[in-house]
């Protein structure tokens, strides 16, 4: 790494305040989290840590690829989702398994194929690629296998205290099954199950799966009436002049239920702009650029994060925010809400709906400004 420049350091100062950082310090997190080490002066009060990287959690290594977690063990005040960030290679699977919590998925990068059966015997099986999501609603049994390219995807729960390591799986179920038991159960013999594992699996090796219909089971049975997959990207965008919203909830993915989304992609110099969410609590995942988030928690308090590709944000109920591209290509992330809608309120569109000398008087501004306010909603602005 080439030094840098006494002048190239950044330091704790703003307009003669502060000082300079002479003692053991992590250069290259200050470089990434500018808002932190010097906050804008609107910051102010104690606000809890809203960030947490998937970069310093623990990734769990197996035979056919890795996962790592974020959940309120990390990030102590993400009460209402957790997430997931897994690789499988190809041909690797993801067992089967099933959850206490409600499944979302965004495929990152690659591709899968994804399975399941409901409760009433009626089965799902579907590939997806990147800008694909899945919704598995919870305790619905179901496997994820890599495609040729293998597949790297976000997992979502609808529980802050979910771990994936506490998960139900088929090998660990029959592992801790008396084989007599399993025998009886499937009409086998006890000497046919010699060979069934005596732990999970979890994640493990296997060959690339064949063609999406020669893989499809003849059955009695229906397929399930509302596909679990639905095509995020392919949506068509909602156009602004900073960039662009594709919004993903019940309305147009009638399968989840619990948990829904807005991708969001600000182009430089843009801003998603200052609003709340009245009824939930907001997990984001930052895909790719570089940018910042300025939360109010009322009573004078805020404060400032910065974010990058891999970093989870957290905005709890009701607090105002705004996130801000400072980078020189698009910010792109995922906002989840534990809500089977999405629903936001606009700092401008509720001004531009009111009376216009009400605002005026509460901001001290012209009342000329407030007019001029744009009275439909402009998530994303430049």
């Amino acid at each position: 790494m080439a030094k840098r420049s006494r002048e190239q350091i950044p330091q704790p100062q703003r307009d003669g305040q502060g000082g300079v950082d002479t003692g053991p310090r992590n250069l290259q997190l200050d470089l990434q989290n500018p808002d932190l080490l010097t906050p804008p002066v609107t910051d102010y009060g104690t606000v809890p840590n809203l960030k947490f990287s998937f970069s310093m959690a623990h990734t769990r290594i197996e035979e056919g690829g890795w996962t790592r977690e974020v959940t309120q063990r990390e990030l102590p005040v993400a009460t209402t989702l957790a997430g997931v960030d897994m690789k499988l290679n190809p041909g690797a699977y993801r067992e089967l398994h099933w959850h206490k919590q409600a499944e979302w998925a965004y495929v990152l990068e690659g591709s899968c194929r994804i399975g399941a059966v409901d409760q009433e015997g009626r089965r799902f099986l579907d590939d997806v690629q990147c800008g694909d999501l899945w919704f598995f609603p919870k305790g619905i049994p179901h496997y994820i296998q890599a495609l040729d390219e293998g597949v790297e995807f976000l997992l979502v729960f609808d529980d802050g205290m979910f771990s994936e390591n506490s998960t139900f799986m088929i090998s660990d179920f029959f592992a801790h099954t008396p084989k007599s038991v399993l025998a009886k159960n499937f009409g086998w013999s006890e000497p046919q199950l010699a060979s069934m594992p005596e732990r999970e699996k979890y994640i493990f090796a296997g060959q690339v799966p064949p063609p999406l219909e020669s893989d499809r089971v003849v059955s009695p049975t229906a397929d399930v009436p509302r596909t679990f997959k639905h095509r995020m990207l392919a949506q068509a965008p909602e156009r602004f002049s900073g960039g662009t919203v594709r919004i993903t909830d019940s309305t147009n993915f009638a399968a989840a239920t619990t948990i829904c989304a807005a991708l969001v992609e600000i182009e430089p110099g843009g801003l998603r702009e200052l609003h709340w969410h009245p009824t939930n609590d907001e997990w984001q995942y930052y895909i790719s650029g570089f940018g910042r988030m300025g939360v109010f928690a009322a009573s004078g308090a805020a404060r400032t994060f910065n974010f990058q590709a891999g970093d989870v944000g957290y905005v709890p109920f009701a607090y105002g925010h705004y996130v801000e591209n400072l980078g020189t290509e698009p910010l792109v992330f995922l906002e989840m809400f534990r809500n089977p809608r999405f629903e936001d309120v606009s700092a401008t569109q509720w001004m531009a709906n009111l009376p216009p000398q009400v605002s005026a008087d509460t901001l001290n501004v012209p009342r000329s400004l407030i007019e001029s306010l744009p009275k439909e909603k402009r998530p994303v602005v430049r």
